[in-house]
């Protein structure tokens, strides 16, 4: 008789649970739980979310892929959520989770508490060969950023009808007659920008190579303002060269602002025969505090709005003004050594 094989023990999942209370009615918290879109604005962890499947306007399956800060590092993974408006939860289940995590579920459950909402934050999760380490480091990541996307759900919440004045988007864009494989080039080759670009006094790059190739970018950047002044920024972006853009997320921001997130686009432009639009995308979050400190004591949030529009379109538009002339400057034939061919395979 053949020996019964021996198989491996399972531990059962960890479990977590983290709660917070908002002073905010629970069907405006729960859409910013079930608007993803918002998600890299209102949530610090959060980098870039793709939605690969919509789900029906009254709940339903939904199709995410994410990318998201955890103990310092950048993980991706997909979800599947299914939304349920009615009953204002949303349950989550990776459908592939990134090492060191061998499954992570969990939910979002809201419900009136008094004059506001109380909010749970579920998770289930494994580590990969039930690894006691992983489980470790696992329950660190959950714990951080459980605890500061529930702390940035009620800050966001309790603005209420305040968040339209400090919240606001805008791009500047421009025609390009070259080939978007150089304009991409040039906005993806941010390690060259200070060398490229005049508003750029210093950048360091490091980058996270995924199946060979260079998809997300940690940059440490020193930019030139209008007025003469410096300011130090930190962004993670993620590459998609298949789609020729560049999605960002600053983590650390001037004093006005309490969140910065953006891309690069290039497309081509409409009417055209071989034309490109490229277009610099912003969304800002003002910090009502910052921007007296900033601006003084009387500034408006009008005043801010003016002067964080001018000061980032100022430098984007100098970024596409100079992707313009590389790239056309290369089509004209102008000998450039730093051109495409110096771009990473990606390009």
């Amino acid at each position: 008789m053949a020996p019964i094989a021996a198989h491996p023990v399972r531990s059962a999942a960890r479990t977590t649970l983290h709660t917070v209370t908002v002073a905010a009615a629970p069907d405006a918290v729960y859409r910013l739980v079930a608007d993803v879109s918002e998600w890299p604005q209102v949530f610090g962890p959060t980098v870039h979310v793709d939605v690969l499947q919509e789900a029906p306007e009254e709940g339903g399956e939904q199709l995410l892929r994410i990318w998201a800060t955890a103990n310092g590092q950048v993980r991706n993974w997909t979800s599947r959520r299914v939304l349920d408006p009615a009953a204002r939860t949303v349950t989550f289940r990776q459908v592939v989770s990134a090492a060191p995590v061998a499954s992570m579920g969990g939910a979002w459950r809201i419900a009136p508490e008094g004059d506001g909402s109380r909010v749970e934050l579920l998770h289930d999760y494994r580590a990969v060969d039930d690894d006691p380490a992983a489980e470790a480091l696992i329950e660190q990541a959950v714990d951080r950023n459980s605890t500061a996307e529930l702390d940035a759900l009620k800050k966001t919440a309790e603005l209420g009808a305040d968040r339209a004045a400090l919240h606001f988007s805008f791009h500047d864009s421009v025609r390009v007659d070259g080939d978007a494989a150089d304009v991409f080039a040039f906005l993806d080759r941010a390690d060259l920008w200070p060398e490229r670009l005049p508003h750029v006094a210093r950048l360091d790059l490091r980058e996270d190579v995924v199946d060979g190739q260079p998809v997300v970018q940690h940059m440490d950047m020193d930019t030139r303002s209008p007025d003469g002044s410096t300011h130090n920024t930190t962004s993670i972006r993620v590459s998609f060269p298949d789609r020729r853009t560049l999605v960002y997320k600053q983590l650390r921001v001037p004093a006005a602002m309490t969140g910065h997130t953006g891309r690069w686009t290039v497309e081509p432009a409409a009417g055209t025969d071989g034309a490109w639009e490229v277009t610099s995308w912003h969304t800002v979050t003002l910090d009502p505090e910052g921007v007296r400190a900033l601006l003084g004591p009387d500034a408006t949030l009008a005043d801010a709005r003016a002067k964080v529009r001018h000061a980032l379109g100022a430098n984007s538009s100098t970024t596409l003004r100079h992707a313009k002339e590389f790239a056309e400057a290369r089509a004209a034939g102008a000998p450039d050594g730093a051109g495409a061919e110096g771009a990473r395979a990606t390009t």
